[in-house]
């Protein structure tokens, strides 16, 4: 593994720990879908969508297999499920901003203020795909899913800075979103989509959606914690 893989690694161990695995999921209802359904492998179907378009399913597939790559601690992105679960997000009632106060009036804001834009968080991400394989066709001739690994890196990277040119629409604000949906997926509770056979869970040493820990704490203490993971399909 790169030197540049372990220190993904380590960042992803950081952000879950900082509070990922412990957040509520984008998706505020759970569908019907085994717990920790196995990984797929050459011979499983190709994964349904139900929002997102073919070209946004390619950007969003490209996308998570370079932020969460295969390696010896998870399988990558898509075998996670992360796509799928940012999928039903983008589609469900987070996706539609229905807690959202959507009548304006629409001004520029400063990061304390909060999201700022006349916009749903589908709607953010369907114009933010939509701007940055535009990017992308200007700059290298192809879209975000067929740019070599250094130059997806290079993509990211602006976006996270902010340095992206996405007309009207703010970088920063649509990688945040992005930003934030990887992480749900990758740490979410399974019936969400993501978090597939709890890896997610399993790399960082979450013990799950316990009601009581409390007893474990003390006993545990800068120890791996031996029991599997418990999810909310497991308590039904």
């Amino acid at each position: 593994m790169t030197s540049e893989g372990v220190a993904r690694r380590a960042f992803l161990k950081v952000a879950a720990v900082a509070g990922a695995a412990a957040a509520a999921p984008a998706a505020t209802s759970p569908p019907a879908v085994a717990d920790g359904a196995a990984a797929p492998d050459a011979g499983s179907p190709p994964p349904v969508y139900a929002f997102l378009n073919l070209e946004e399913q390619a950007f969003v597939e490209a996308l998570v297999d370079h932020m969460i790559p295969a390696d010896e601690l998870t399988p990558k992105g898509t075998d996670l499920g992360i796509s799928i679960y940012i999928d039903r997000a983008l589609g469900g009632a987070w996706g539609r901003g229905d807690r959202l106060y959507m009548q304006g009036p629409w001004k520029r804001g400063v990061p304390s203020q909060g999201y700022q834009l006349p916009l749903t968080p589908a709607q953010l991400y369907r114009a933010g795909i939509e701007a940055t394989n535009a990017h992308c066709l200007k700059t290298w001739g192809k879209p975000f899913d067929r740019l070599a690994e250094a130059q997806r890196e290079e993509v990211l990277v602006a976006l996270s800075a902010g340095t992206l040119d996405l007309g009207q629409l703010p970088a920063r604000t649509f990688f945040a979103t992005v930003y934030q949906t990887v992480m749900e997926g990758m740490f979410a509770d399974p019936v969400y989509g993501g978090n597939r056979n709890k890896a997610g869970w399993r790399m960082i040493g979450f013990p799950g959606a316990l009601a009581v820990h409390r007893e474990h704490v003390a006993q545990y203490r800068d120890q791996p914690f031996p029991a599997e993971p418990v999810g909310i399909a497991d308590m039904s």
